[in-house]
Formats: C-alpha cells, structure tokens, sequence
C-alpha cells in the first residue's frame, strides 16, 4: 500500500473490503460445512495431520484466491501455530479451520476466519460459524459487530460474578507454559464464578466480544488465535493486554481480553 495514502482513503478502502472478505470466509465455511457430520477416524499422528490438512485445504481453495485477488501485495500466513511479530506492511492471517479437530470429532465447536494485518495491528477480521451462521466482523475505529448488529462487552464489574475461559496449551508446548496455564486455571478457580476450558480461542473471543463472557486469557498462542478476537474485543468496549496488564503485542508471551470493570481483577488473579 502506497505510504501516500490517505487517512479517509484508507478507511474507505477497508469497509469495501472487509464486505468481500465476508463473502470469502462465508463461502470457505459452506465448503467445510459440507464435510461435516461424521466423526473421522485415525489412529496415528500421521493419519490425523492428513485429515485435518483435508479441510485446510478445502478451505484454502476458496479463500487464498479470493483473498489474493482482494489484496495482491499482501502476505500471506496460514499457519495456525505460528507466532510472533509479522515483516511490516500488509499480510492475510487466516486459520481456514479454527477448531479443525473440533471438525474432525463432529463437534460444533469450528470457524473459519481471516484477519487483515497492518503493519502489526489488525484492521478488519471476519468469524464465521457455518454451523450457526454467525458471522462475526470488525473494522479498527469502526466497531465490532454479530450479523450487523453492534457487540459489546459485559458490563460486569466483580470477578466472582462472571464467567472466564481459556484455552489449553498447543500441541508439544513447552513444559513450563503447561504448567502455567494449569496454575492459572486453578487461580481462576478460586476467583470467578465459572470457568470454562476449550479450544478453539477464537470462539471464547467472539463470546467475550458480545458480552457472554467476562474474560479470556491464554499464555503464549499463535496469531491466527488471538488476531482477529483482538480486534473484535477491542472494538467491542474491551480491554487487551497480556496477563500482567501490559500493552499486548503478538510477541507477548501471554494474552488477556476483558470487560474493562474485571480486567484489573483478571489480572491480579493471573499473577499470582
């Protein structure tokens, strides 16, 4: 994108665009939603990796053209497990199946997203739900939004009065991580009135988002898990930062999206 460009011309530019890359992801998700249904056997790593690259794959036919043809100059991330910071300029961060074992297992619990990024700080994201049909947009400065209609997050202000989630570890995470998201699930235990435990993070986000959920908190995690809830939250009222309170960045070692009246509390509970 020229540096030339202006403010209002960006702005302009991203709602067009945050319109077709709905349509994208809303055709993405058709695709998967005809491969869902019955459970999908495998017995080792290798048959799992196989299947889980076969809706990857039905996916990305639809949205890596689409998306290229929207944004030609964009890079392009679709490792669901890769983080940290991003090359300057503009890249398409895409998970074509978030929850794709979720898939696998005919459990409802999967989503297809895309997130344009901007030099680091997310512009616009789509969450699809083919299963619901939700679909879950936000555009920086524009607001967050559920089918068209505005989100915001809870109004809760006492930690014991709401409901917090997190996800588990990657697979092959490092031992001392494990252990933390442990320790701060028991923590949360303690101090929140209901704890919830799945993946994908993706869809805690959206929960927090439209004010269904208090918290989110996660330690390490890859972009295309926290990127586009990021966005939706901030947009949505909330607050984000890492689990010490601090400003989040995707080279943060840990992750905190919260309504703004427990977020103080979200974060003392984490740190001990």
């Amino acid at each position: 994108m020229s540096e030339t460009l202006h403010t209002t011309d960006v702005a302009t530019s991203d709602a067009d665009l945050l319109g077709e890359t709905e349509s994208a992801v809303r055709a993405a998700g058709s695709a998967l939603r005809e491969r869902f249904g019955e459970v999908v056997r495998y017995e080792t790593r290798e048959e799992l990796m196989h299947a889980l690259a076969g809706n990857d794959n039905a996916a990305l036919d639809i949205l890596r053209p689409r998306l290229t043809r929207l944004r030609p100059e964009a890079g392009w991330v679709e490792d669901e497990l890769d983080g940290g910071a991003l090359p300057a300029g503009e890249w398409w961060v895409v998970d074509p199946a978030e929850g794709n074992v979720n898939h696998l297992h005919a459990l409802p619990d999967w989503a297809v997203t895309a997130t344009l990024v901007r030099d680091n700080q997310p512009v616009l994201t789509v969450v699809h739900l083919p299963l619901t049909g939700e679909t879950y947009t936000a555009l920086k400065g524009a607001g967050a939004y559920l089918d068209g209609r505005p989100l915001h997050v809870s109004r809760t202000a006492d930690l014991g009065l709401g409901i917090v989630a997190t996800s588990q570890a990657r697979p092959d995470e490092d031992e001392s991580v494990v252990r933390r998201v442990g320790a701060s699930i028991t923590s949360m235990l303690f101090d929140a009135l209901v704890v919830r435990t799945s993946v994908p993070a993706t869809l805690h986000l959206v929960n927090v988002a439209a004010g269904r959920i208090d918290a989110f908190w996660q330690f390490a995690g890859a972009r295309a898990d926290l990127l586009p809830g990021a966005l939706l939250v901030g947009e949505a009222g909330g607050r984000i930062s890492d689990a010490e309170g601090r400003p989040w960045t995707p080279l943060s070692e840990s992750f905190l999206a919260a309504a703004p009246g427990v977020h103080a509390e979200a974060v003392a509970t984490l740190s001990r």
